[in-house]
């Protein structure tokens, strides 16, 4: 079954030629030319990804992105103006995936597009042979890969594909210190580009969403000039 995607940009030119280069690729594609129909089109028929336009009239993309991580964490692409450096920093950490410069070749794209797909299924589906994937406890941390599924002390929390890869690469090994480039490697695949800022966005927003249900949420640690750790704690005792 073809694998179905939004892409919402004001630009129609931009619409048109991305959506035929997609479709070429075998994906379903559903246009749209600002945030408001896009987001009443992907509520009545979801997709399996999103890429966004960032300056869009009556809702930008991130109003959006907003509004789409209130109830799904589909994957989702932005589409950045060359200079909209800050607009990049604050969509990956309001749960953008990734994000691409115009002017961008549709073959970056639809690589950018394929990677994510490709680590949700593998998040989702246990791996390329389909088995399940163990559950992993960390003191108050649970993560279950095969659902896509994480909770702390009890409670859900609602990672993207990037945010729950980056914190399985860290969980996996607590006590072991993972620099950038591994975690890039972790979230992104090999030979995908991804500036180290994006990896340190990803990760603030991993600890803003757990430091929500725990103000006492400490377990992720910087090591400045190196990288990141997992330090496991003891279970809360109930």
């Amino acid at each position: 079954m073809s694998q179905s995607i939004a892409l919402v940009d004001d630009d129609r030119n931009i619409l048109t030629s991305i959506s035929m280069a997609l479709e070429a690729e075998g994906f379903n594609v559903d246009t749209y030319v600002d945030g408001s129909d896009a987001l009443r089109g992907i509520n009545q028929k979801p997709v399996d990804l999103a890429v966004l336009d960032i300056k869009m009239p009556r809702m930008d993309g991130m109003e959006l992105l907003g509004k789409i991580r209130e109830k799904s964490g589909v994957p989702v692409i932005f589409l950045t103006s060359k200079d909209d450096e800050i607009d990049e920093v604050l969509g990956l950490r309001m749960g953008a995936d990734d994000y691409i410069k115009k002017p961008f070749s549709q073959r970056l794209l639809i690589e950018r597009i394929r990677a994510l797909l490709r680590r949700r299924e593998l998040d989702t589906g246990g791996g390329p042979d389909g088995a399940s994937e163990e559950v992993i406890r960390r003191g108050d941390l649970i993560m279950d890969p095969s659902r896509h599924q994480c909770s702390w002390k009890g409670a859900p929390v609602n990672l993207t594909v990037t945010e729950f890869l980056l914190l399985k690469s860290l969980a996996t090994r607590p006590g072991h210190v993972k620099n950038r480039d591994q975690l890039i490697d972790a979230a992104y695949g090999e030979h995908i580009y991804v500036d180290d800022r994006t990896i340190d966005s990803h990760v603030k927003r991993l600890r803003k969403k757990f430091k929500a249900l725990d103000d006492d949420f400490s377990e992720i640690e910087t090591l400045y000039g190196v990288g990141y750790r997992y330090q496991e704690s003891a279970p809360t005792s109930n």
